[in-house]
Order: C-alpha cells, then structure tokens, then sequence
C-alpha cells in the first residue's frame, strides 16, 4: 500500500496589536497667589469718619462667618493677634483678640501681620461694601485710561470743523454759544473734552447733533418756531404747523430725525437758504 503524503498545514497566528498605553494628563490645580507685602484700605464713601471699627469675631449681632464653596460649609471667622489663621476652627489654644480700626478712613497692615491681612482681604463679609484694599497697580491702570481718553477727546477736538464744534459745544453751553467767537468755542471745546471726555465722544460720533443744532439756530433766528407746550413746531413767518414732536421724545432730538425725512429735507434745505 501507497503511504498517504501528509501535508503540513502553516497556521497563522492573529497578530496582536498592542495599543500604546494611554497617557494620563496630570491636572495641574492652580492655586491663587498670595503676595507677602504691606497692604493698605480705605473706607468707601464720600464722607470719611476719624475711626470707624468693623467686627473682628462673630456674634449675633454682627455675624462673622465666611461660606467655604469646597466643604460647602459656613466658617466661623476671627481676628486673633497670636494665631495662624482667622477660621476660629483652625485656631488653637488660648487667643488674643484685636481690634480693627480705621482712622482717618486709612487701615495700614504691615506684611508681617498676615492674618489680618487675609481677614481683610480674603474673607471678611464688609469687603467691598465698607472698605476695600488699595492696589496701586489698578489705580495707574485707571489713571492710564482717563489720560488716553482725554487724549482721544482732545485729538477729535483739534481736528473738528467749526460747525460740528458749535454743534456740540451747545450741548453743555445752551445758547450762550451763539454769541462767541470762534476762538472761544474752540477754547470752551478743549475744556470740555478735557474735563467730561466720554460724553464730548459720545457727542461727536452722534450724527444728530449737527441736526439739532441747525433747528435751534433756525428757532433762534425766528425762521420756525416751538410752541409753549413744546409738543409742535411752525413756520415763523405764517405759523403753518410743521411736525407733532411724539409722546416723551425730545423735541429738538425729534425736529434732527424729522429732517431726515422727504419733507424734513425739503424743509431743512429752505431754512438753510435763510441762515
């Protein structure tokens, strides 16, 4: 008998692919700053008393407490001269109770006192609302704005047209400004762009001011004329009515939008002939 041939069968093994271990990002908590250095606060207001003493412990009267957002629990808070923390909590042993006083409306903490700094810093509940923490850095940064403003404002004051100048200037003048000199309203312009920089801006880039204007030298020129009630304005000449100035509008803010209009134009074209 034939031997029977066997044939050798090669079985693949399924290659495994391994995947790359994930990488785990670490999360990095940010903790906030706390900068060692003398800190200084003052009372808000207009009016500053020659002491004014806030609470330094809690009492039913004056309750004392800080709402911590991570344990979601209230702590209780106190101003201990020989202690490590103002959380009552955390204090040990026997406690020596200071006192906290402004006078003259001015609180200076020096750096080495930094429980009552972060008292007043951090955590106490009068914080903004009867003092708050004097930082240079954000008064210059304020100071630094206003001069850019002003500079601004006086920029747009150079560079305007005599007639747009009078047309703003009358906003804070009134009709005085009818009777100067185009020096003095160019002076008076400065000023007020100077002293009242974001309103003179406000002013300049409205484009109804000019309009305005127009219709209050037209009235004073007796070429139309605003009735008692100041509810329409006329013809001077004939007293013909020519616009209803609408409910609680003003009336020289309505008489600018009225010129825009087919008939306004048409009107503000005749008065300007006239002037």
């Amino acid at each position: 008998m034939a031997k029977k041939e066997t044939k050798k069968v090669e079985v693949h093994e399924p290659e495994v692919v391994v995947a790359p271990p994930k990488q785990i990002k670490k999360e990095v908590k940010k903790v906030n700053s706390w900068e060692i250095k003398p800190r200084t606060y003052l009372v808000k207001g207009a009016k500053q008393p020659l002491t004014l003493t806030i609470p330094s412990k809690h009492s039913r009267k004056f309750p004392l407490l800080w709402f911590d957002p991570v344990n979601n629990e209230q702590k209780e808070l106190r101003y201990a001269t020989n202690q490590n923390s103002p959380f009552v909590s955390e204090q040990k042993g026997e406690v020596t109770l200071g006192h906290i006083v402004f006078r003259d409306g001015v609180l200076s903490v020096p750096a080495e006192n930094q429980i009552l700094q972060k008292l007043l810093s951090l955590y106490h509940p009068m914080r903004e609302k009867s003092y708050y923490e004097f930082d240079s850095q954000v008064v210059a940064e304020d100071e630094l704005d206003e001069i850019e403003l002003q500079l601004h404002a006086l920029n747009a004051a150079k560079d305007m047209d005599i007639n747009q100048a009078e047309a703003v200037l009358r906003v804070e003048k009134g009709s005085a400004v009818s009777s100067m000199s185009s020096k003095e309203i160019r002076r008076d312009l400065m000023l007020f762009a100077r002293k009242k920089s974001a309103l003179f801006l406000n002013l300049a880039s409205d484009e109804n001011v000019e309009l305005r204007n127009f219709g209050i030298k037209a009235i004073e020129a007796n070429i139309i004329k605003l009735s008692q009630d100041q509810r329409t304005f006329h013809w001077g000449s004939n007293d013909r009515k020519l616009m209803t100035v609408p409910f609680d509008e003003n009336p020289y803010s309505a008489l600018a939008a009225w010129f825009k209009t087919d008939e306004g134009v048409e009107v503000y074209k005749s008065i300007e002939k006239r002037l």
